[in-house]
């Protein structure tokens, strides 16, 4: 045989049938999995048993009551099926759809949505940038924890804090006396409310969203500032090409997050703080659900709104999401 045709037959054999093939040109079978989750919960199941209560909260509390918006779509009478006595199908719908009352509330709640995403998100943000920029560690440390503390303080108070400073005869009105300024009855006036609810939301957040920012802000590499440096790059053109790209996907996500709950203003303080002088401006669809639920014993109906606004939320929330995955690359899910 010629040395031509064995590097034929050599060239056309299978690779199992050479004998000095390496292993990496084998054709290798998909190893079956070394450990199962049955294995892996007998070796983890401390951990596991972690999610335990997570899990029993979401499920009874998050899950259980999806069931109950069926009434959105039954008359329901107090002591009767839990799930409603009649079908009226879109009645419900219909009723506030038509029902102008409705549609002052909705306003109220994309105004203060909005004003809250537009002003109170971007500030934990520059708080952040402030305090990374501190060279002192432990005034650093001092204001972080001022910052901090009004996020720990219970809603009640923090709306008896607000009613004090804004009433007839509060800390601001006593301030404008001494000045010579004709003292304001803020809580009295309903174009004042969302100026206040604003403030309140500001001073109790902006430093605990500070928490999240530091931390990403303590992931960018070091090696990055001294190269722009280097390149003569001063403190705000560092800020703008080094520590803004660095918090981005932060930043997205909790925009996300944020723009998710945009329909969900805050219940529990507007609740506390606003009176029927207030409601033009204040009366939002959370207190009106309140009202014409609980008070009103209309359920059915209050059932109807608020599988609206859950509506609206999801599909703000997975427009944003895809927005910001199709745009920037980062998204949730």
């Amino acid at each position: 045989m010629s040395i031509k045709e064995s590097a034929v037959d050599v060239a056309t054999a299978p690779v199992e049938a050479l004998p000095d093939a390496s292993p990496s040109d084998r054709r290798r079978r998909p190893r079956r999995a070394r450990s199962t989750w049955r294995r892996s919960f007998a070796r983890d199941w401390r951990l596991y048993t972690l999610l335990v209560l997570p899990v029993v909260f979401l499920v009874v509390f998050r899950y259980v009551p999806m069931a109950g918006n069926v009434i959105a779509f039954r008359r329901y009478r107090p002591g009767g099926s839990m799930f409603g006595d009649e079908w009226v199908g879109m009645h419900y719908i219909e009723l506030f759809i038509n029902d102008p009352t409705f549609w002052r509330v909705f306003a109220n709640t994309l105004i203060l949505g909005a004003l809250s995403l537009v002003i109170v998100f971007p500030l934990p943000i520059i708080l952040a940038l402030m305090l990374n920029e501190l060279r002192s560690q432990r005034f650093k440390r001092v204001a972080q924890s001022i910052s901090y503390l009004p996020h720990f303080m219970s809603v009640v108070i923090v709306a008896g804090v607000v009613l004090q400073l804004t009433s007839a005869r509060g800390s601001i009105n006593q301030l404008l006396d001494v000045v010579g300024i004709e003292s304001v009855p803020f809580m009295q006036l309903s174009e004042w409310f969302r100026t206040i609810y604003v403030g309140s939301e500001i001073w109790q957040t902006v430093g605990w969203g500070t928490i999240l920012y530091l931390a990403a802000l303590s992931t960018i590499d070091p090696q990055l500032y001294e190269a722009a440096r280097i390149d003569g790059a001063g403190r705000w053109r560092q800020t703008w090409h080094v520590t803004l790209p660095g918090i981005r996907p932060t930043m997205i996500v909790l925009l996300i997050l944020n723009i998710g709950t945009f329909m969900a203003v805050g219940f529990e303080k507007i609740l506390l703080l606003y009176n029927p002088l207030l409601y033009p401006t204040a009366d939002v669809i959370a207190t009106y659900l309140f009202r014409v639920g609980i008070f009103s014993s209309q359920f059915s109906y209050a059932a109807a709104i608020g599988l609206f606004e859950a509506l609206i939320g999801l599909t703000l929330i997975l427009s944003a999401n895809w927005i910001s995955k199709k745009t920037v690359g980062t998204s949730l899910w």
